[in-house]
């Protein structure tokens, strides 16, 4: 299957659109990618689901990347919702509001398909292939932890720790890393009552926007470059300096560091405490970090896999 197609990645706090052309073969190429900070999961309540703000900030971005398919003569779409959608009681709402104003099918995905796919982007990415990796991808809304063998998912986890949440809740760092080893400690369990255990080398890999935002930080980054943060590695130790450096300063000042991506002044802090966290649970003395993931596992979806799809529902 050729031709020109598109996906997106609805996210809770990032929203991401990815053009490329299929390969005869199997495989892609880059045409554009797009991104936008769209918090979906700003001002969300159980009672109520998405903000109003909400609505308008998503549907407006979605408008926008419709415009831009258009113009680059997409002919196959491939786009999907997370959390923030998946656990509003107006989620479906919003759904057929974008598909009535943008023309777009937002397919809302659980946690298990989201591991699926992130796992697929991921190892396109690689530049090496490993036996066995712990996969962890810190969202707004959610994190999940995906344990592959030979490029298969083995366990997949969604825990309710995402970088929105964590800090809309108005809690203080040491209330959120309750939270986080709480969570972990659940996760943990679970993996041992499932047998699944990891052999000792076995890398742990983070992706999505706290990890690649780690690595830029890491690199003093001013101008963000996809190419240097995929397979970059950022030792715990580094890690603990960046958090050490950034939980003083005030949002605003977090702007002044380079590598630091505006919307994101705020978040950084519980999405650190979450992977300094993980690191600590699973013994990692190093992370290395994709810049691929649910994204490009779309894209792998509709070029290359399609047994992936039955995990869009």
């Amino acid at each position: 299957m050729n031709g020109r197609i598109a996906a997106i990645d609805f996210g809770t706090n990032t929203a991401r659109l990815l053009i490329a052309d299929v390969r005869d073969r199997g495989g892609f190429e880059l045409v554009r990618l797009e991104r936008e900070i769209v918090r979906m999961g700003g001002g969300f309540s159980r009672e109520l689901g998405l903000s109003q703000e909400a609505h308008l900030r998503g549907t407006a971005c979605l408008a926008r990347f419709a415009a831009i398919m258009r113009e680059h003569g997409v002919s196959r779409v491939r786009a999907v919702a997370t959390s923030a959608v998946r656990d509003a009681v107006n989620g479906p709402a919003f759904v057929e509001l974008v598909r009535r104003e943008t023309g777009i099918s937002l397919h809302v995905i659980d946690g298990t398909a989201e591991g699926t796919l992130t796992l697929a982007g991921v190892m396109a990415g690689l530049d090496r292939q490993h036996e066995e990796i712990l996969l962890f991808d810190v969202g707004g809304g959610s994190t999940e932890y995906t344990v592959a063998r030979a490029g298969r998912a083995q366990f997949i986890r969604s825990l309710p720790l995402g970088v929105v949440r964590l800090t809309e809740g108005k809690v203080t760092p040491a209330a959120m890393r309750a939270k986080i080893r709480k969570e972990l400690d659940l996760l943990r369990q679970e993996m041992d009552s499932a047998g699944c255990r990891l052999a000792d080398g076995s890398p742990l890999i983070g992706t999505a926007g706290t990890a690649t935002t780690l690595a830029a930080i890491s690199m003093e980054m001013r101008d963000y470059d996809y190419r240097k943060v995929n397979n970059a590695v950022v030792s715990r130790a580094r890690i603990r300096e960046i958090y050490e450096r950034l939980l003083p300063l005030s949002p605003e000042e977090r702007l002044l560091v380079p590598g630091l991506e505006k919307g994101r002044e705020d978040l950084i802090i519980a999405g650190t405490l979450i992977t300094m966290q993980t690191m600590e649970m699973f013994g990692a003395d190093a992370l290395k970090v994709s810049d691929y993931g649910l994204l490009e596992g779309l894209v792998v979806a509709g070029c290359c896999d399609d047994t992936l799809l039955d995990a869009m529902g």
